[in-house]
């Protein structure tokens, strides 16, 4: 009976891979093929990949795209990391009933959806003269109450004892900060960073809005704008799609283990 239920769960299990793999294995096999081919369903590997790239990279402009989403996800990234780490490390540390009312009412924030807050966004970047720019698309998102709100859930869990020793050894509070409390929540520092660079990198709706010129662009816009074209060329677009993927990818393999600490809470 054991045995049987193991070969359930493990036949489960590599039929949960294939669905998911699926995709991503169209793709690869997509992007060396032709569009003609992809359109037939053509699943197995072409000889078309050097002429896709070759197209892609001489009929739009691809790379400064890239550059923009990377340089906007990294800084992004970054800053959401310490304004989050340091607002959520200071609702639980330094708890008292207006903080947590507070809280609560930054918590309704979440409830209200982006479309609502689009065009007084727009109206206020543009009368500071800052659409256009990679600052217009990160400064919406360097503080989300979903990352204070995951910041504060893990710091239930910091030990408090290692504040007081700090004190006792005459560390001031921005000291207690860098020193002990971010060395000591790295999982949950390398879970914010991968959800946080996945959401920047792939943020599509408010850089449509906030970004006008061409050279401005970032990869999502790019690609959208391949897809969208009258005579779309799927060879083309499965280059850049697995282009915009290889980033993500690497990041979460790079820090998964984190990313698996940092999502059950624990602290080492």
């Amino acid at each position: 009976m054991r045995q049987l239920a193991s070969i359930g769960k493990h036949a489960f299990l590599i039929l949960a891979s294939i669905v998911s793999l699926f995709p991503f294995l169209w793709m690869l096999i997509g992007m060396t093929n032709t569009s003609s081919d992809i359109v037939k369903g053509r699943f197995t590997f072409g000889t078309n990949l050097g002429a896709n790239i070759t197209k892609l990279f001489e009929g739009s402009n691809i790379g400064a795209a890239f550059m923009n989403s990377l340089m906007i996800a990294v800084v992004g990234t970054l800053l959401t990391l310490l304004l989050c780490s340091a607002a959520g490390y200071g609702f639980e540390i330094y708890r008292s009933k207006q903080k947590d009312r507070l809280f609560a009412f930054l918590l309704l924030s979440m409830m209200m959806p982006f479309a609502a807050i689009m065009i007084p966004l727009f109206k206020m970047f543009s009368q500071w003269g800052m659409l256009n720019s990679a600052i217009a698309v990160i400064l919406p998102t360097m503080t989300t109450a979903f990352m204070i709100f995951f910041f504060l859930q893990n710091t239930k869990s910091f030990p408090r004892e290692l504040l007081q020793a700090g004190r006792v050894d005459g560390l001031n509070e921005w000291k207690l900060f860098t020193h002990v409390y971010v060395p000591t929540m790295k999982p949950t520092y390398a879970a914010a960073a991968i959800i946080t660079f996945m959401a920047n990198w792939n943020n599509f709706l408010w850089p449509l809005i906030a970004l006008q010129s061409p050279e401005k662009k970032t990869l999502p816009l790019i690609v959208s704008s391949l897809a969208s074209s009258y005579n779309p060329d799927y060879g083309i677009i499965m280059v850049a799609i697995v282009i915009s993927t290889l980033p993500t990818v690497l990041i979460f393999f790079l820090l998964q283990k984190q990313f698996v600490q940092g999502m059950l809470g624990s602290v080492k």
